[in-house]
């Protein structure tokens, strides 16, 4: 059985290692792939637009006993009442269908009663509201606005807190490919697009962004202590932060799956569509994909926008012209994690250090084995 705990415990210490670096060109084609798609759902098939943005009239009619060809009923339903355009029903909850159609404006209490006689019920149980086009237009602007600020703000903020605009640069990359591949998910299984999942989008760009920075900031400290030790390249060193921030991205996004999972599920069978399902499905999706971003496509592309530095070139040249190891692991069963670049030249690393310098165990002395009490005991003073 595996022992997530050692396998974690070796990925930090570098016993263990998976190498996400040099394999970036995989992960960019998988993401190439995903974005390809995803663009031509979008561009192809086209986004399906709730009613709130392309407006029109909702019906909902409840105590409904038997929904069986629910579709047809309420199609000729609208056409009945003399409405034309595509008319979508839905069954929402238990008892109650959902009607959409293009806007019935002075036809709505017609609609309402043919909609009554097709299920039988009365026409008080059937509700419409009107949407104009216009609150649709208002409320398009509005998410685009949103998310363009909050692009601009996020590259500021990651400018200045990793002084570098190529983290920046990186982690907007990131963010932009979990959205992409979020909304053409969309287009390509023809997921309808309300306000809660546009509210989705931007959450998941914030949990995506979180989930980056904690990615970042262990590749700015092993990166950081390769320059000052010389001890790895910088490839390495921000390879060895990916595998130690591996299990916590792991556990994080489980954590936060699992309860929007059962969200998703309850949604499907009892509640329907509406807020909570739309809500739910574009923060799973996206918190999936955001997930892998962090792992496979922000680092890897970070470590190509930095490559041909000077710096980082002189690190890689003096790492392989002194034949430094990248990382000497702990020993086995080790419970702290080694401190990543330390210095262990010298006689006072040598001294503290319980490996030689071929990574064998350093030998003991056989009155230090067992501490103390196995030490000699010295002769009392009348025998000396």
């Amino acid at each position: 059985m595996i022992n997530f705990a050692q396998v974690g415990n070796d990925l930090y210490t570098g016993k263990r290692s998976i190498d996400f670096i040099k394999r970036q060109k995989t992960w960019y084609a998988v993401s190439a792939v995903l974005i390809t798609l995803a663009l031509v759902g979008i561009f192809v098939r086209g986004l399906n637009f709730g009613i709130e943005f392309s407006g029109g009239s909702e019906f909902r009619v409840q105590g409904v006993t038997n929904s069986q060809g629910y579709e047809e009923k309420a199609q000729s339903a609208i056409s009945q009442a003399g409405i034309e355009g595509n008319v979508i029903s839905t069954i929402v909850g238990q008892d109650t269908v959902r009607v959409q159609s293009e806007a019935a404006s002075d036809r709505t209490d017609e609609a309402s009663a043919a909609l009554a006689k097709e299920f039988g019920v009365d026409k008080g149980a059937v509700s419409a509201s009107l949407i104009g086009p216009s609150w649709g237009q208002s409320v398009s602007q509005q998410a685009i606005r949103g998310l363009i600020v909050f692009l601009i703000l996020v590259t500021i903020v990651m400018a200045l807190y990793f002084r570098t605009w190529k983290m920046a640069v990186s982690g907007l990359v990131a963010l932009l490919h979990d959205l992409v591949i979020t909304v053409g998910i969309y287009a390509l299984f023809g997921f309808e697009i309300t306000p809660s999942s546009m509210i989705g989008f931007l959450t998941i760009l914030g949990y995506s962004l979180y989930d980056t920075v904690v990615v970042f900031d262990k590749v700015r400290e092993n990166t950081t202590e390769a320059f000052r030790t010389k001890r790895m390249t910088y490839s390495a060193a921000a390879n060895l932060a990916v595998n130690q921030t591996l299990v916590r991205s792991i556990n994080t996004t489980v954590v936060a799956l699992l309860p929007i999972a059962a969200v998703l599920f309850v949604g499907f069978t009892l509640l329907g569509p509406g807020t909570l399902l739309d809500l739910s499905l574009a923060l799973f999706i996206g918190i999936a994909v955001g997930a892998y971003s962090s792992i496979f496509i922000a680092t890897p592309l970070l470590v190509d926008l930095r490559r041909n530095e000077p710096a980082v070139r002189e690190l890689e040249k003096y790492v392989a012209r002194h034949g430094v190891k990248p990382h000497v692991p702990a020993p086995q069963g080790a419970l702290e994690p080694a401190v990543v670049g330390a210095d262990t030249t010298g006689a006072a690393a040598d001294a503290a250090s319980p490996l030689q310098a071929d990574g064998s165990p350093r030998p003991v002395h056989k009155y230090a084995q067992a501490g103390p009490r196995n030490q000699p005991k010295r002769a009392p003073k009348s025998r000396r």
